[in-house]
Parts: structure tokens; sequence; C-alpha cells
């Protein structure tokens, strides 16, 4: 089956400023996928291209095979929630989501049934007779969905439709939003600038800079396969040691870090020797104590300098040798506190070489 939509080299520029730049990208029947990047990645810019509020400069823009670059927004099989909800303060929850029908001048009772479905289905049964400034953030927020999924559109587009929630909400409505998606089976295509949103709702990513797709893959492949330095500092922490490639081998290569000594990896390049690259090791994979093993390989040592305790883990800064500070976290298994590190303790960090990336871009 063809993709829902199919994007080749899109591009849209604001006088000289390009904010989207030559984008190809397909995205699948029934994913929920996300654009990630920081402000100014042309994220929003290509969100507002699918939905038809903005033409593209260069490009083809087909959505379930038919060619969009032309078509206005309200003949798009799409639809979207923006991320200040945009509903109606003078109607009611059941007059906001009934709006789309009515425009299209449905029957009277086939929108009364349609609508009340709809309020079921986001758990708003008993708030059709409310106003928005009666309602949470949350509950505006499945309004706001509703009104949005009721033509059954086939793709939904969601700008930030979490930002305006606080973190605990925020957590909440991720997951009801993915079962959402599940049962519906609809396309959704969600712009944030969470990286922790993107990676757990997601069933791929486009990671977006400088108008350009960086790297489009699973949570799993961006996070722990980042196709460049660039990427591996923006989603999640890690730990970035730049050095030269001093060997490979079908087993696995070895990186001159200077300071830092040689770094054992079981990875393997397909690089020149002496090639720049840089070693990842997210904080999680490196092991941090008092003591080290002696058959531990890539062996680092250093001072706590700071200490983030964030509940289920804490967060340590080492201040190395050398002067460098790299972050490693643990998991915090006990209750007691008695046996942890504290500041301005002498540590040793050490990782598999099982466990970190070459990058050489």
């Amino acid at each position: 089956m063809p993709p829902i939509i199919e994007i080749e080299a899109l591009s849209k520029s604001f006088g000289d400023v390009a904010a989207v730049d030559r984008v190809d990208l397909t995205i699948e029947r029934g994913e929920l996928f996300s654009l990630l990047g920081a402000s100014g990645s042309g994220k929003t810019t290509l969100l507002r291209m699918l939905a038809g509020f903005e033409r593209p400069t260069a490009g083809r823009l087909i959505i379930d095979g038919v060619e969009m670059s032309e078509v206005p927004p309200y003949e798009r099989p799409v639809n979207m929630v923006f991320q200040s909800y945009a509903l109606f303060p003078h109607m009611t929850v059941a007059q906001n989501v009934a709006f789309g029908l009515r425009q299209d001048r449905r029957p009277r009772r086939e929108i009364g049934e349609r609508v009340a479905a709809m309020l079921d289905l986001v758990q708003l049964g008993r708030f059709g007779d409310r106003r928005p400034h009666q309602l949470s953030g949350g509950q505006k927020q499945r309004v706001a969905l509703a009104r949005a999924l009721i033509k059954q559109p086939k793709v939904l587009l969601l700008d930030e439709p979490l930002s305006a929630l606080d973190r605990k909400l925020r957590e909440e409505t991720q997951f009801e939003l993915v079962n959402l998606q599940e049962r519906l089976g609809i396309t959704f295509v969600m712009v944030t600038h969470d990286q922790e949103e993107a990676m757990t709702m997601s069933y791929r990513i486009a990671v977006m800079q400088d108008g350009r797709i960086a790297q489009v893959g699973t949570p799993v492949d961006i996070y722990e396969f980042p196709a460049s330095r660039a990427i591996a500092a923006f989603i999640g922490s890690a730990n970035l040691f730049d050095g030269t490639l001093a060997a490979t081998t079908p087993a696995g290569s070895r990186v001159d870090a200077g300071a830092l000594g040689v770094l054992e990896l079981s990875q393997t390049v397909d690089a020149p020797l002496g090639s720049a690259v840089t070693v990842m090791v997210r904080p999680e994979k490196m092991t941090l104590g008092r003591t080290v093993s002696e058959s531990a390989v890539n062996r680092l040592s250093g001072v706590v300098r700071d200490i983030g305790y964030l509940g289920d883990i804490s967060i340590y800064h080492v201040r190395l040798d050398d002067g460098r500070v790299v972050q490693a976290s643990q998991t915090n298994l006990r209750h007691s506190p008695e046996d942890r590190l504290t500041w301005n303790e002498r540590v040793h960090l050490s990782w598999h070489p099982a466990n970190a990336m070459i990058l050489t871009r």
C-alpha cells in the first residue's frame, strides 16, 4: 500500500530565508509520526504546508495519491489541532465539536449522533453543555481533538498539542493520544520540540535542523544510533569525546582520544585511519562508582561536582582529571541514601565497548 503522504523536494522560502529546504519524506498510513526540532528548524512551516496554510515555493506534496500543492485547506483530507486549541468561547463543547459538520450542512440528527459518539470517545460525554472557560486544559485539548476528528480526516495534524499542559497531565495525555490514534487508525503527524514527547508517542521521528531532515527513524534508531554529532547532542544527553580513528577491524575499533587515552568500541566504521571522529556515550551507559574492576575498559576518573536527584535516577556531573565534565546516571534502587555517592567524592567511570558509538560527522 502506498504511503499516505509523499513529500518530494519540498521547499518554502520567506524572502532570502529558506524555512524548509528540499525536504523528501514519506509517511505511512496509520502512523503516529513526529516532526521534531528546535525553534526555527522548519517543522511548523512543513506542517502548515501539509495543512495548506502555506504554499510551497518548490517541490511536490502528495496526500493519498493526490497532488495537494495548489489545493486549498478546506478541500484537503486533513484537519488540524492548533497549539492554542482555538475553541470558540461563545459555543458549548457540543457546538464546538459539531462546527465542521454544521458547515458541511449535515442533517441535524446525524450531527447529534456523531457529536455524542465523539464526546464519548474522548471521555467528555458529560461535558457537552459546558463552555470552554469551564474546562481544564486537558479537557480543552480533548475538545479540540474531537472537533478535528469528527470529520474523519485521513490525516490529523497536531501543532505542539500538549505544550499548554502541566508535566503530569502532559504525560498522562501522551498515552491517551497514542491509544486514541491506535483505535481510530488515522495517520497523526505531530510537531513538537519536546524530545521525550516524540520518543514516547511516535512510531517514527523526523529530526529537522535548518529546514532540512537530518534523520528519520524509530525512537530507538534516533537515540541509540544518531546520524551525526548534532543529533546526538540534541536527542537526550550525551558525552561526546573527540579523537582520531586509530584502528578498525571486524571485531571493533580504537579511537585515540588524546588525554583520555585510547577508547575501545565494538563498532566498526568505514573511514580512513586518522580520520577525525567523535565517540558518543550516553550517561546511563556509564558505570559509576568508588572503585572500578581491573577488567573494565574505557576507564576514566574524576571528582563529583554536581548531583541531580530525580527520584528514579540520580544524575552526576563528574569533572575529569583533564578538566572536562562528563555526565553519568544511576538508578536509585534503594530507599537508603547511606551508600550514595556525594559531592567532591573521587569516582571512577567505565563503559563496555558495545555501549558507545563512533560518529563520523
